[in-house]
């Protein structure tokens, strides 16, 4: 299911042991355009105050959407110790490998899968994590985004201004964005569309633009989509039609990002 990463914010994160805090932002990567961490304002006597944490979704043992709740494999004692991340600064992959080192947990880049050797966030044992790091370190430094960062960038069609971002959706599986939400309501009173981030040819981080190669009437006659209607497959089969975009789901697409990523690898200078 999709799930609005605006909507993710105030969530309750609880440890095994009682409850950590509030979910206030996520960091995507600009890679493969996954949620990679959660920032949770931590809260009780155990944290100092205003103290943030990164909560990856390897660490998920229960998700109760109803409830507004993510419980924890983890202790509080094991959060409050985690590696110091000023979360307010871009991520390096210097404090990504600390924090993955401190929990044990298999790395995420490196490998073709959008969760390094699986699809979803989940601990995968076999492979010691000093093989991952000693791969993994052939690779640049990935910024990741904050998704309240993203709100608001200006989105830049073939041939004109077309909106802004307004929310990001999310697979609350593989935690996957599948969807930008754009508001057009400078042009089109009160339209909001779908696009997926995947078929912008760039983001300028600087200018706070994402570039599509779609032109402003296409998008302008896609189908619309408010935060009432579910994105489901349906709705999905028609927007990828009107843009010509072969669905994420077929095989073919799944597996031409593990191919590409694999190529990528193998191009990249060792550091």
């Amino acid at each position: 299911m999709l799930r609005s990463v605006k909507e993710l914010e105030g969530y309750t994160v609880s440890a095994t042991d009682g409850e950590v805090g509030k979910t206030v932002d996520v960091l995507v990567d600009d890679d493969r355009w996954t949620v990679r961490y959660l920032i949770v304002e931590a809260g009780g006597s155990l944290f100092s105050s205003g103290q943030r944490v990164l909560i990856s979704p390897v660490s998920f043992r229960k998700l109760d959407w109803s409830a507004r709740r993510f419980d924890l494999s983890l202790t509080k004692e094991k959060i409050k110790n985690s590696p110091s991340i000023d979360v307010d600064q871009p991520v390096s992959r210097q404090h990504e490998h600390d924090y993955f080192s401190y929990y044990g947990y298999p790395l995420y880049w490196g490998f073709g899968g959008v969760w390094g050797m699986g699809a979803y966030p989940q601990y995968l044992s076999g492979e010691p994590l000093q093989a991952t790091l000693d791969r993994a370190s052939e690779s640049g430094d990935q910024h990741l985004r904050s998704a309240r960062e993203l709100r608001g960038y200006h989105i830049q069609g073939s041939d004109d201004s077309i909106g802004h971002v307004e929310d990001l959706l999310v697979d609350d599986e593989s935690w996957q964005v599948r969807y930008l939400s754009i508001a057009t309501s400078n042009w089109w009173f009160g339209k909001n569309v779908l696009v997926a981030p995947q078929w912008s040819t760039r983001v300028s981080w600087a200018d706070k633009k994402v570039f599509l190669n779609l032109a402003r009437q296409t998008i302008k006659n896609s189908p619309e989509w408010t935060s009432r209607t579910p994105v489901d497959r349906d709705y999905e089969i028609r927007l990828h039609q009107h843009y010509g975009q072969e669905p994420y789901w077929a095989p073919s697409s799944r597996a031409a990002p593990i191919a590409a990523a694999a190529s990528h690898q193998e191009t990249m200078p060792k550091r």
